[in-house]
């Protein structure tokens, strides 16, 4: 029996990363692919031949983004492209297919600030002797889950990532599988629906799946005492808010504003949940393990990721 392959078959290692990662991501920038997949080349001359073969195979394609004066490239996979990771088995199958509209279209932006907020996990990890690669978030992955406030609903939680993230303690000799629910926001929703994405978090913390009752028993359902969290992850995520697309004023207030609104609304009172926001600038320039994140809910304390007051331990 052959051995899988790594990537599609034919090609360079280079090319067959930038390939994981262009399925995995969607739509990378020539800058983020360089920087995720080849930082230790000072120049981007042959990550550029490798994305270039792939175009030419037909496997990938790409469109100009005007930005600062210059035209960056932006590149996706085609069916052909996708359907060839596919075939390799190593990534869960992602049924979203990017297209030349899609690419250009206004889910662009977002897009790219989602891959740029895990590229700064990514790029800080190498810096800190932690482990986080190019693959290590999902975007856009579905939860499933029922709200009290919404009965005979089921609604659907769908963070732009989640990202794994293992933490390394030299000192105590301590390894952390750290798990992270991002959210990225680029002002370009109001305020009170970035609030509202706080109760679908907490609705989902809470909610405990309804299973039929066994043979014999009455008629109906029963609650497990399990919450569905605990079915896919060993402690609940983190919730990272990551803010751009504005000034640094302006994020500021739009903080404020979203700490306020979490603090009025009684859903939020008594939730478990851990949530924190900063902005991209700070993710990218001091890291996650700084006290850059200000706590959503509770006293306005400066945290770093594990959102907990600077100086305490996890």
């Amino acid at each position: 029996m052959p051995y899988p392959h790594t990537g599609p078959t034919g090609l360079g290692q280079i090319a067959q990363q930038a390939a994981q990662v262009l399925y995995q991501h969607r739509l990378v920038s020539t800058r983020q692919l360089h920087q995720l997949i080849t930082p230790h080349h000072t120049r981007t001359e042959y990550l550029r031949r490798q994305l270039h073969t792939l175009r030419k195979a037909g496997l990938a394609e790409a469109v100009g983004r005007r930005l600062s004066g210059q035209t960056e490239l932006l590149w996706w996979l085609t069916e052909k492209g996708a359907g060839a990771v596919e075939s390799v088995g190593l990534l869960p199958q992602r049924p979203y297919r990017m297209s030349p509209e899609a690419a250009l279209g206004p889910l662009q932006e977002h897009t790219l600030a989602t891959v740029d907020t895990g590229l700064a996990f990514v790029d800080w990890a190498r810096r800190l002797g932690h482990e986080c690669g190019p693959l290590d978030w999902s975007p856009e992955s579905a939860h499933y889950y029922r709200d009290d406030a919404r009965p005979g609903e089921d609604l659907s939680l769908v963070p732009d990532a989640v990202l794994n993230y293992v933490h390394t303690d030299t000192k105590a000799k301590q390894r952390t599988l750290l798990t992270f629910f991002i959210e990225v926001d680029r002002t370009q929703m109001t305020i009170a629906r970035l609030a509202q994405k706080l109760h679908a978090y907490a609705a989902y913390h809470a909610f405990t799946p309804q299973q039929p009752a066994g043979r014999g028993a009455k008629a109906g359902r029963r609650t497990t005492t399990t919450p569905a969290w605990r079915y896919r992850y060993p402690a609940f995520p983190r919730l990272l808010m990551v803010l751009t697309g504005a000034s640094d004023s302006r994020l500021a207030r739009r903080i404020a504003d979203l700490r306020s609104l979490a603090a009025s609304d009684p859903t939020l009172t008594n939730t478990g949940l851990r949530a924190g926001v900063t902005t991209l600038g700070q993710l990218q320039h001091c890291g996650p393990f700084e006290p850059i994140f200000t706590p959503v809910l509770g006293p306005a304390e400066s945290a770093d990721a594990w959102l907990r007051p600077v100086g305490l331990a996890a």
